[in-house]
């Protein structure tokens, strides 16, 4: 089954900001978030264990488990087993160092065993309130959090992982797994793998108006070849296009800020938001299922929504293309 027939619609919301991303957030702030998403009829979640080490999939799991489990698809992600005993000393998140600073105190075990696997998926279970699973992501086996160590990862993964869940699918026990990360190179080495193939793969921060030529010189064709088809996270590039100072979790470099600037720019000339043609944008491509943008505050959600509903005129995206934003292979709205 592929995931655009498992999925409940283009827009769902991602919960990676719910775990204490950058900052606290109360929890009457994150309780109203999720139920302004379900307000607005988001019916795709998606959650991770590493998200404050398990405070985004609790707090995620008080809305959802009050609402009949058949009415949503839900998706979580394995590699990290959350344990009781706390963290005495700052956790190695390799280039997203601190970006959990504010979560949970427990400990997190990095490994994508088989055996790991049944316990994050059983720890994940027990936060959501849940008994069962739509989607499972494996998570981070690359080379933000592992540097050159990141095959290894994969490996762990693939002889895993990867197995777990292809059972787990053929059992029918989950709709579907694929591989969850912020960079292309181990989704391309498991299309290439003789071995369980994945239902999709949730891209984050690569196939957005700032990140996408990367992915469309080979991951993208490699993936339409095998129909498997993309989820793409963090459609603002960690909030700089959508008002926020980051981009890749760090502080925005000079370069970006600009480019963001000529972008607005051309939005503004057309009468449009930066949200609407940012959305718009990353699913413009064949291979998007859907888009889930993160939020903390209520009022972000019913933007998305106006966002992925706005009219945007064929001229914006022909501009787009003039003015050298995006690249000559990217497939834009209204065959632009």
């Amino acid at each position: 089954m592929s995931l655009k027939e498992i999925l409940p619609g283009k827009l769902g919301f991602g919960t990676a900001p719910l775990g204490n991303m950058f900052r606290a957030i109360p929890d009457d702030e994150a309780r109203a978030t999720v139920e302004a998403a379900w307000d607005q009829r988001i019916r795709l979640y998606d959650t991770a264990p590493f998200y404050g080490a398990g405070l985004a999939e609790e707090r995620l799991g008080e809305v959802l488990s009050t609402r009949p489990r058949d009415s949503y698809v839900l998706s979580t992600k394995v590699g990290r087993v959350i344990l009781d005993e706390h963290e005495t000393e700052t956790p190695d998140f390799g280039e997203k160092g601190g970006l959990f600073e504010h979560g949970n105190p427990n400990k997190i075990l990095h490994e994508w065993t088989a055996e790991a696997t049944e316990r994050s998926i059983e720890g994940s279970l027990k936060r959501l309130g849940t008994d069962r699973l739509d989607i499972v992501w494996v998570h981070d086996i690359a080379q933000d959090f592992h540097g050159d160590a990141w095959v290894q990862k994969f490996e762990e993964a693939r002889t895993g992982a990867f197995r777990v869940l292809s059972r787990l699918r053929d059992e029918g026990v989950i709709k579907a797994w694929g591989l969850g990360v912020n960079k292309t190179e181990p989704i391309e080495m498991t299309l290439a793998l003789d071995e369980p193939q994945p239902d999709g793969f949730l891209l984050a921060g690569r196939y957005t108006l700032l990140d996408h030529e990367h992915a469309l010189q080979r991951l993208l064709p490699m993936a339409q070849q095998q129909n498997v088809d993309m989820v793409v996270g963090g459609p603002y590039s960690s909030g700089v296009l959508a008002g926020g100072a980051h981009f890749e979790y760090q502080e925005a470099p000079a370069e970006i800020i600009e480019k963001v600037t000529r972008l607005k720019g051309l939005a503004a000339e057309h009468g449009i938001s930066i949200k609407a043609a940012a959305l718009q944008f990353s699913l413009a491509h064949p291979a998007a299922a859907a888009v889930i943008p993160g939020a903390t505050r209520p009022s972000r959600i019913a933007e998305d929504t106006a966002a992925l509903n706005e009219k945007i005129p064929a001229a914006f995206w022909t501009g787009l293309r003039a003015a050298g934003l995006v690249s000559p292979a990217a497939p834009l709205p209204n065959n632009a």
